[in-house]
């Protein structure tokens, strides 16, 4: 008697386990999404997953403010948001594979003609000298997850009534006429969002004498941004130098 008591309370102990054991596999698998591994290859692999309904028809030249526009539309955390921004290149609207250094730089802020050094993350040298040419800095506040967030980012000018718009650029991502089709991109003041800067600071002399004596976004930048711009050929820099200058 005793002992089928005592096997009839083990049973009992064994299929409560087995129901705990069931209730957290159904648990961790409702919630596998939170436990995704979030590095440099899931960022860049969402936006390769979801390049066609950034850019319906592919064309994503000089399109970093489309990325941006996608980016701050979706309900993602703050720490989130900033790692997407490194994962694409403001001036080309090339995505930037896992592993790319990004260039510090120094860009002019849009109200102030104070400079501005951050980290800029880029496909190739010549959009780092461009974004310092042309581009602006605008410090801005925005809610991620009902949590109002400061940061820094890279403007240009509303460039909708151009009388010569790139025509390597799909105008429809950018403009409703003469205005700024916010559909499609972002705007602060008038001023198109184009990208993300990264830790910025208030540039000091150390900063300054490091970018101007850095053999690419010293040197090299100097000899592109003293360039005339119909001399440049160097591709997709060009395209954006017609549409933010």
């Amino acid at each position: 008697m005793y002992l089928k008591q005592l096997s009839f309370r083990i049973n009992k102990y064994l299929v409560i386990f087995l129901i705990l054991l069931l209730f957290l596999f159904l648990h961790k698998t409702l919630n596998s999404s939170e436990n995704t591994i979030k590095n440099e290859e899931y960022y860049y692999e969402t936006l390769r997953v979801n390049w066609s309904d950034i850019f319906p028809d592919g064309n994503r030249n000089a399109a970093g403010p489309k990325f941006f526009k996608y980016l701050i539309d979706q309900d993602l955390s703050f720490d989130d948001f900033v790692e997407f921004n490194k994962r694409y290149c403001p001036v080309s609207g090339s995505l930037i594979r896992p592993g790319s250094v990004p260039d510090f730089i120094s860009m002019t802020e849009d109200t102030t003609n104070n400079k501005t050094c951050g980290y800029m993350y880029r496909c190739c040298w010549p959009c780092t000298c461009d974004s310092m040419k042309y581009a602006k800095t605008m410090n801005i506040s925005h809610k991620f997850k009902g949590i109002e967030e400061q940061f820094t980012a890279m403007t240009i000018d509303n460039p909708c009534g151009k009388e010569e718009f790139p025509l390597e650029v799909n105008r429809d991502y950018f403009c409703d006429g003469n205005e700024m089709n916010l559909d499609q991109v972002f705007a602060v003041d008038q001023k198109m969002i184009i990208g993300f800067l990264h830790n910025p600071t208030t540039c000091n002399g150390n900063d300054l004498l490091a970018i101007n004596s850095h053999p690419v976004v010293g040197e090299q930048c100097k000899i592109r941004n003293s360039t005339k711009e119909e001399e440049l050929i160097s591709g997709m820099g060009d395209i954006f130098i017609k549409l933010s200058n």
